[in-house]
């Protein structure tokens, strides 16, 4: 076990359940049906010991129809909303749930606000950077590094989607 397993939140599924249901609300607006959530579980850096249960500080879906705003992904939306409320930029203790892997848009600000982990459904060939195209969170270049779990309900993601483009495509 890693120092950084300690602080895992207890139910990936739980919460990749409610990126999920962010992901249809997104979807019932004509929007892409992707859809984040970002839960924070507070530690004391010193002792390296939890302090706090998981809770979740920020819910998005996909607006970049609605807002007319390139950044306006799920992920991005979600981390905004997180650092509102934790009055804070740096997401320490924050792990990121999205149900497609981020882009390098949203990779690089899950960098820059030092999120804790990033939780993935279904993998993006065309565009991830958690692992498909890139490794942000993995480059020895930069300044922070976060661990990916991948694939979490990547099924039931990866279906949202797919049967999304195929309605669209007729």
């Amino acid at each position: 076990m890693t120092g950084t397993d300690a602080f895992l939140p207890p139910d990936d599924d739980l919460f990749m359940a409610l990126a999920l249901d962010e992901a249809r609300a997104a979807e019932a607006a004509g929007e892409v049906p992707i859809g984040a959530v970002v839960v924070h579980q507070a530690y004391d850096r010193a002792t390296r010991t939890l302090v706090s249960e998981p809770r979740i500080v920020a819910r998005a879906h996909n607006e970049r129809e609605t807002k007319r705003d390139p950044s306006a992904h799920a992920e991005f939306i979600a981390m905004l909303q997180a650092a509102r409320e934790l009055d804070a930029w740096r997401l320490s203790g924050c792990t990121v749930y999205v149900t497609l892997e981020p882009c390098i848009m949203c990779a690089g600000l899950m960098h820059q606000a030092r999120i804790h982990r990033c939780v993935y459904g279904a993998p993006d060939a065309k565009a991830g950077a958690l692992g498909s195209l890139y490794h942000v969170n993995a480059d020895e270049r930069l300044n922070h590094a976060f661990p990916v779990t991948p694939g979490v309900r990547q099924e039931e993601c990866a279906r949202l989607l797919k049967e999304f483009f195929k309605r669209r495509r007729r």
